[in-house]
This record gives C-alpha cells, structure tokens and sequence, in this order.
C-alpha cells in the first residue's frame, strides 16, 4: 500500500469549502503561493492590457482574456492559471474547455509546479499555447501544442509572439511587456 493510498482525495465541493488560494490535482490539494512579488503582479498586469488592447482590435466577441479564474477540468481537479485565453466558454463561475492561450507568471515557489505538473496537464488537456514568463529574467517561453505534444516556439523578451492558428489572431509584444522592468 503506497502513501496515495491512504492520504485523503477531495473533490471540487471539497474545494469550494477552503479557505485561502488552493489548486485541487487528482484529488490533492495544492497550496498557491502566498502573494506574488510586486513584479510579477505588474507583468501580468501589463500582458493583461497587451492581450486585451489586442483582442479589442480584432473585435472577437466569443472571446475573452481572463485572470485567475479556476478551470474546472474534473471533479478532483481544479487549476487557476494566471492568465487565460478562452473562446465560446460561457460557465460563469469557472472554466469548462481548455482555454487557447495560458501564461503562468513564475515565481520560485511555484516554478516546479508549473514547469512540471501544469506543463504535463495542460499538454494532456490540449492548451494551444503555453507561455511561461521569468519575471528575474525579462524573458517567456513560448510552447505550442503539435501532435498532442508542446514543442517550443521560442524564448521572447523583445520580440513580439503571433497567435495566428487560434480564433482569433492576437499577439503578444513582450518589448511592451517589458519595457518598464528594464534597468
């Protein structure tokens, strides 16, 4: 009998009673992280507007850019990417399809998590797009789902990212992104 064996599993009614920020993966809870630095909270901030101005422009009504906002992808799992992409989902309370684009602001403690864990889900589950961005660094890794697999498109920090294969075309210009955080 393995240690999974005995440890409890919950469910998403379980999850709705916690209180504090939590993610439920196959039944187990995982802490967030306490309050991100200031800098990751402006960068998201600003890839936010980026997005939003970008999504304004192309006048996609099905679409929407959103901020942490739970995904409901099971019973026993629920996960709250930093930012999301998402078409032609109409749940008000959580999402309910894989979303288009996710970007996970990393931070140290949550580095492992999204590098490993989230990268795995949300390749399994079909994401089209999957950005990690090193607040320290200035830079984001782009990956794109080809053949149920992540390949990656590239490192960004100045450079702009076109999202031309999804509803609606938008791009990310990752100089705007960011211009303030530069020394």
């Amino acid at each position: 009998m393995s240690v999974a064996d005995i440890l409890p599993r919950y469910t998403y009614e379980d999850y709705l009673e916690w209180k504090g920020d939590w993610e439920l993966i196959e039944g187990v809870p995982v802490a967030m992280a306490p309050s991100p630095m200031k800098i990751h909270q402006n960068i998201a901030l600003e890839i936010l507007r980026v997005l939003s101005d970008a999504l304004e422009e192309q006048e996609c009504d099905d679409c929407e850019v959103t901020f942490e906002l739970d995904w409901k992808l099971s019973n026993d799992t629920v996960l709250r990417p930093d930012i999301v992409f998402t078409c032609n989902d109409d749940n008000d309370k959580y999402l309910t399809k894989a979303p288009k684009i996710i970007i996970e602001v990393i931070s140290p403690a949550t580095a492992r998590n999204d590098e490993t864990v989230k990268f795995g889900i949300y390749e399994d589950e079909g994401v089209a797009y999957y950005i990690l961005v090193y607040p320290e660094d200035l830079v984001a890794k782009a990956y794109k789902i080809k053949e149920n697999r992540y390949v990656k498109v590239g490192d960004f920090s100045s450079e702009k990212l076109l999202f031309s294969d999804i509803d609606c075309p938008l791009s990310i210009d990752f100089e705007r992104v960011f211009k303030r955080f530069r020394k």
